[in-house]
């Protein structure tokens, strides 16, 4: 049986700086020169990744709908943080929303290989557009959060992990 791997321990992170769209799909290399800064209070990890648009035909002659796969789309993010008012990456996260710039954005998973000369984990790599970062209450024992929406206007870069050999 394969190995799950909890979200627990997974790290989120906002690059410094907008970064500009391309026409082509993004390689890894294109986030070498990223400086990262980690968001932190991260409490629920949204989803990420491509699903195709539905495109549908009804025709006439043959009494059935035709269906092909139209434009790709890496979804929405959404996020849930607990407050850390000093936090860098949370005041990037709340910068970005006042911009209309893509950001790029790293998750680290936790899944680093346990043996190998320098064992790193894998990890998701994106821009994306910080569409909203609202803050919540709750009851009186639950503590401040913010939800920020990422609209993710590029592929996502998968990077496997790796043991370094």
């Amino acid at each position: 049986m394969a190995k799950m791997y909890p979200v627990a321990g997974c790290k989120f992170f906002i690059g410094s700086a907008a970064i500009e769209d391309q026409d082509d799909d993004f390689i890894a290399t294109d986030f070498d020169a990223v400086t990262w800064v980690e968001v932190k209070g991260w409490v629920t990890m949204g989803a990420s990744g491509d699903a195709a648009t539905l495109v549908t035909s009804d025709q006439i002659g043959n009494k059935r709908t035709k269906k092909a796969k139209g434009t790709r789309n890496a979804g929405s993010m959404e996020n849930v943080f607990d407050v850390v008012a000093d936090d860098p990456g949370q005041l990037a996260l709340v910068a970005a929303e006042q911009t209309d710039d893509n950001y790029p954005f790293r998750v680290v998973y936790n899944d680093t290989p346990p043996t190998g000369v320098a064992p790193t984990p894998s990890e998701s790599l994106f821009i994306g557009m910080v569409m909203s970062r609202s803050r919540a209450g709750g009851g009186a024992n639950d503590p401040r959060r913010m939800n920020s929406t990422v609209e993710i206007n590029s592929n996502v870069v998968a990077v496997p992990a790796s043991t370094g050999a």
